[in-house]
Formats: structure tokens, sequence, C-alpha cells
């Protein structure tokens, strides 16, 4: 299965480091003192952050059936009742057209109403043929396009179809268009080669998953009513209910947007791939019912809370798990037949940052608040299965921490649902944690496939806690982060692709790979390697590929990708505030040197240094060439610096070892007439044409 890509990519790389956070690692460095300490145990939160809380009605997972006409107020409606903060803002009146905003709502509702305005004053054309082939074309239908790349296969091996075209028909205006669907009427066939993924859709969205209930109960006018059929996209005028039609045809929550997340919520369950863009679908179409005119801000944002309740709901039903496990079996097999380019999420970092900018402006639409920010997020009970197949290397408990993580602040309109339903952002807990508020152990298995192999956290993550990596398997960290606890990698590898990815806090690698692919990565405490462990560094530039601003103690193998052309001399691969005692790297590979290039490798009191000794007038030992600016000059330690490894600066040793070179085991790659490379007082001689791989200790068999 392909539940992530195979491995991953280090051409992936996030350059910019936030301002504070640069600030904080230069003044650390050139105090040479430690970034903050791992987090007290008094700053980390308990499992009673993560407990669920019950409403009125119960918890929503365990009542979701009674969603029904019969049930027609909060405490009996689990549907009605998730959504009751609208009470807040609104109290329906005896008819549709009496209800009145509270004193508390009327601010809100006016902007709500507003916004409606203003959309159909700028939106383009092409936003109207968008929101006319949302309103016409059937949701399930609408849904599939948010598997991006693989679409057009999933459409296919389901026999999806639809008889609305792309663009609006010119006699759209006075002819009403309804989908037809496939050759048998259906968006798509439940005896088609997906035939368990449609049907798990057609069960999420089943007779419980209605939002006519809370429309009756709201009575809350779709936003033509409360302005005029101008603001109605004009090629939908002949979907318009007449007013005398109005009791049933109430706009909060927006039937569509239920419809479309639901729809995608399972499609996701089925193919975690694509989930965050499944879900970014779901909020496009949302969107578009504002664009047509159809419903305000405050109906879609009900109908994604609707829905993510009634998603989880359906998922967790025990009655649905042989259909979600076949559902599940049909997707990833034809996952695993289509192309690579196809077979997961397409998104980069730019565009992962701009979609989750804007799903969480669609989260609120930036409506007035009404309640207290600030409050502990809450995570409802069940809801932790949205991230099941998409999160397969954590559990339960560790999932209900990600939406804990990732949830958005309190006080929004119509969002503090006694349960927390309505903070929850999907689209980016479906991509890692948003902070560490306990100390985090995640076990990933290379042999298991998927996302148990190799996965990616894109987001920020700050938090006091700490990250363990254990297990063979690859984490990719690409955020911004500032989380406190530090960092240990146990096992497997650990990616990192932006310059903060690791915290602030301290930095152990006891055992497999720690991997710097972006452009210089900074570790805000002490660093530590063990002999069984590695470290990877990519040189780009002049400035370190690695920056310590405490203490680093070496060990392990030290891998240096370097670029085709000879890097310039002296070059500082590592900087850092101190270096303990007699520690090293036991190994050292070198890659990419080009055609007559011959290093040395130097330990000096700010940093590990690579000097080209064929350079002219230069001598090892020396400290040639000019600094980058804001770096010290090479072998002139920071203010504050020490280096208390045994024998002073290296360069002195080759000095002294000169008559009696001493030098250790030699292993060698690449092909024939390949140069060898020295160990020579603690200097490491290299040169070009092959990987030289030299061994201080016999290295250990990884456990």
């Amino acid at each position: 299965m392909h539940l992530a890509p195979s491995a991953p990519d280090p051409s992936r790389r996030r350059t910019g480091i936030p301002l504070a956070v640069a600030a904080l690692a230069v003044t650390t460095l050139a105090l040479g003192v430690a970034a903050p300490a791992n987090a007290a145990a008094g700053d980390l939160l308990d499992e009673n952050a993560i407990a669920p809380h019950a409403a009125p009605y119960g918890t929503f997972v365990d009542v979701y059936t009674a969603n029904s006409s019969a049930n027609t107020t909060p405490e009996t409606n689990p549907a009605i009742g998730v959504l009751s903060g609208m009470l807040d803002l609104w109290q329906p009146g005896a008819t549709w057209d009496t209800g009145r905003a509270t004193d508390a709502g009327a601010a809100v509702l006016d902007a709500n109403i507003a916004r409606n305005v203003e959309v159909a004053r700028t939106r383009t054309a092409a936003d109207e043929t968008a929101a006319w082939i949302f309103d016409r074309r059937h949701q399930s239908y609408s849904a599939i396009d948010g598997l991006g790349p693989a679409a057009s296969a999933f459409r296919e091996a389901m026999n999806a179809g639809t008889t609305i075209p792309d663009a609006i028909p010119a006699d759209a205006t006075t002819v009403r268009y309804d989908d037809a669907g496939n050759a048998s009427g259906r968006w798509a066939d439940p005896n088609s080669e997906l035939g368990s993924v449609v049907a798990l859709v057609d069960t999420v969205r089943g007779p419980s998953a209605s939002s006519n209930p809370s429309k009756n109960f709201f009575s809350y006018k779709r936003p033509f009513r409360w302005v005029d059929d101008s603001i109605i996209v004009p090629a939908l005028m002949p979907v318009r209910k007449p007013d005398s039609e109005a009791a049933s045809d109430g706009g909060f929550p927006s039937g569509h947007t239920n419809a479309a997340y639901l729809a995608s919520f399972a499609l996701a369950d089925a193919a975690p791939q694509y989930q965050d863009l499944l879900i970014a679908n779901a909020a496009e179409i949302g969107d578009s019912r504002i664009v047509a005119g159809m419903h305000s801000s405050l109906d879609v944002i009900g109908g994604r809370v609707l829905a993510t309740a009634l998603a989880a709901a359906s998922l967790n039903d025990p009655a649905n798990a042989e259909l979600r496990a076949a559902a599940s079996a049909e997707a990833q097999g034809l996952i695993d037949t289509l192309p690579a380019p196809a077979s997961t999420s397409t998104l980069d970092d730019a565009d992962y940052d701009a979609l989750a900018q804007q799903y969480r402006d669609r989260m609120t639409y930036g409506l007035p608040s009404t309640g207290v920010a600030g409050l502990p997020a809450r995570v409802p009970a069940g809801a932790e299965v949205l991230l099941e197949h998409r999160l397969p290397y954590l559990d339960a408990e560790q999932r209900r921490w990600v939406l804990h993580s990732t949830a958005i602040d309190s006080g929004h309109a119509v969002l503090d649902d006694p349960e927390g339903w309505g903070r929850l952002n999907l689209f980016e807990a479906s991509n890692g944690y948003g902070a560490f508020d306990t100390d985090v152990t995640v076990t990933m298995d290379a042999g298991s496939g998927g996302f148990a192999a190799a996965d990616e956290w894109r987001n920020d993550i700050d938090g006091s806690g700490s990250l363990t990596k254990d297990g063979s398997g690859t984490l990719v960290l690409s955020g911004e982060n500032t989380y406190t606890g530090g960092t240990i990698i146990d096992d497997g590898i650990v990616q990192a692709t932006s310059p903060t990815a690791l915290g602030t806090g301290d930095l152990s690698v006891t055992g497999g790979s720690l991997v710097e692919a972006t452009s210089g990565l900074a570790v805000g405490g002490d660093f530590t390697q063990a002999k069984d462990a590695a470290l990877e560094l990519s040189v780009e530039n002049a400035a370190p590929a690695l920056s310590i601003a405490g203490t680093a103690t070496l060990g392990g193998t030290l891998r240096v990708a370097l670029p085709a052309e000879a890097p310039a001399s002296p070059l500082r691969l590592i900087a850092y505030g101190a270096r303990a005692a007699d520690t090293t790297f036991d190994a050292v590979e070198l890659t990419g040197a080009g055609a007559g290039f011959d290093g040395a490798l130097e330990y000096r009191a700010d940093g590990v240094y690579l000097v080209d000794v064929a350079a002219p007038g230069e001598t090892p030992g020396e400290t040639p060439g000019t600094p980058a600016p804001g770096i010290p000059a090479p072998g002139v330690p920071m203010p504050g610096a020490s280096d208390t490894a045994a024998g002073g600066d290296s360069a002195a040793a080759i000095g002294t070892s000169a008559a009696r070179p001493t030098t250790d085991r030699i292993a060698r790659t690449g092909g024939e007439g390949s140069p060898v490379g020295l160990l020579i007082g603690g200097v490491l001689l290299v040169s070009a044409g092959g990987v030289v791989l030299l061994s201080r200790l016999r290295r250990l068999a990884r456990r």
C-alpha cells in the first residue's frame, strides 16, 4: 500500500527561520550556553486534558441515530444539540419569518449577511460557474475531486457519473438542471470495483445524517431572504424555492456542506493518502454555497460541525467495521496500481501552508467573536477515529492529543459546543501534532509500509513536551517548531526539512539517523550522538549545516554530501558553543566532492571544519579565509565558547603527529582506483573520487 511517500524527499527544504527563533539561535551560540532545558513536569498536561465531556444529549457518537424529525430539541436530538451555540445568537420564532437576533448575536448576524453581499459583489464568472456546478452535482460525486491525482482513477473504478456539465448552459437562468448520475441513475455503483467505498460513503451519509431536523429547529432564513435575489448566482434562480416553501427551506446548517464533508470523511477513511486534500475540497464546496447566495457563512460553519460529528459517529459504529475494512482494502488495492505521483498527496510546503491558512479562515470566516478566548480545547468522545487510518502508528490516546493540539481557539460563534466538535481542525490534524503538550513517543515500522513506514508532520509544533522517535520508520519534521522538551532519536530516521524542525531543546541521537534536509539546521540546546547513530548533513553554502547552541558530544557516523564544485575552504560544517572532551565522530563518509579536492576534517573550538589541504598557501591548522557575515573567524572561539577535547585544536594534533603518524582502520567504497583517506592525528584526509569511511572503533551491530 502507498499510504505515504516511499522515502523522504531530500530536495524539499524550508530555508526561512522565524526572526525570533533565529535571534535566539544566534544569541545562544554567541554566548556558548544552552537554550531552555527540558520542560518541568508541571508544564505538561495530563490525560484529563483530553478526557471526553458529555453534552446535555449525551455523547454524540453514542446517540447519533437520535438525529431524526421525531426529536426536536437540543436535549433529545444530538444534531440540534451540537449546534445549539446558535441559540446564543438567534432565537427561532413561531414561524419562519418571526425569529430574532439576540442582543449578543446581532453584530454577528449582521456581519454574517454582510459577507454574502460582499461576496456577491466581488465574485467572478469562474466563481459563479463553480458555485453552479457544486450546487447541481451530487455532493458525493463532487467530493471525489478531493482525491487529487487519483480522482479520475477512482471515478472510473466506482463507475461514478454526472449529467451536470463543466460549464453553465446558456438556458440555465430559466431551466433547472438536476443531476441524473451515471447510466444507473446513481452517483456511483455499489457493485463496481470500488463497491465497498461507494457503500461506505452512502452509509456515512445515511438516514441519521440529515441536516433537516436542525434546519427546521433553528428556522434561520437563507441569505437571499435577508437581502434579495440579487445575491443569487443567476443560473441558480430556477432552483430558488418560493417564499411559500420557506418554512421547510431554512439556511442553518447548510445541507450541501454537511453532505460534502460526510462524503469526504468517508473517502478519507478508505484513502487516507489524500485526507487533507479531501477535507480542503469539502471546505471549497462549502464556501461555494456562500458564493451561490444560497447560504451564509454561519450556515456553512454549521454544516461542517454537524458533518464532523456525524462522520465520527458512523465510523465508530461497530456495525460499520466490516464495511470500513472492505472499503479500505479496495481503495488501497486501486492505489497500489497507480503511478507514484498519483499514489499520495501532491502538496508541497507552500501549498500546504496556503491551504492550512485558507482552511482556518473558513472555520470562522472572520465573524465577530462571541465568547471567551483561551479556553482549553476539548476532544469529543470517538473523534480520534477520524485520524485512525491517517495516523495508524499512533494509538487512540495519541490521536486525541493530535486533535487537542490542532484545535482552534475558543470564543468563535457557534463553535464552543460542550463536546468540542466545533473547534476541531481536521485539515491540520491530518498532518500531525500542533503541540507537544505531553512527552511524545512515536514508533514507526518500515516493514509495515504506508504511513507507519514514512510520514511527515507539517504543522508548526510548540509546547513543553519532548519527542522520542523509535522504530525503523522515517519521520519527516517540516514545521517551524518551537517545542522545548527536546528530541531523542532511538531508531529509524528523522528528517528535518526546516531550520527549526527540532524545536528549541536538547537533541540526543542514540540510534538511527538524523538527516538534515534544510539550509542550516538549528539545535537550541545540547547535542549528543552515540556510537550507533548517524548524522547526515548536506553542504549548500558557506553557512554551517548544523548549529548547536550548547555543548556537542560527538560520536557515531557523520555523513556529508558536498556540492559538485569544491567547497570554499575552510568550511564550518557544524557550529557549537562547546565540545565535550575526547569526543569526535567514529566514522566519516563524504560524497560529491569535486575532482582535485583533498580535505581535512578539523575539530576546532567553535565547530567542525572541512579544510582543503591542497589549496595554495593553506596549511591544516591555520585559519585562512574570510568568515561569513555574523560568524566568528574560523578557529576563533565564540564568546564564552570552549573546546574541552583532549589535545585542543585538532590541527595542532597534526603538527605534533607528523613524525609518527597513526592511521586508524579504513574502509573504502567506490570503484577501482578510488583514493584512500587517512585519519592522522585526529584529522580526516579526504580525496575526491569515492566515499571514504574511516572508523576509530569497531561498531557494534544495530539492535
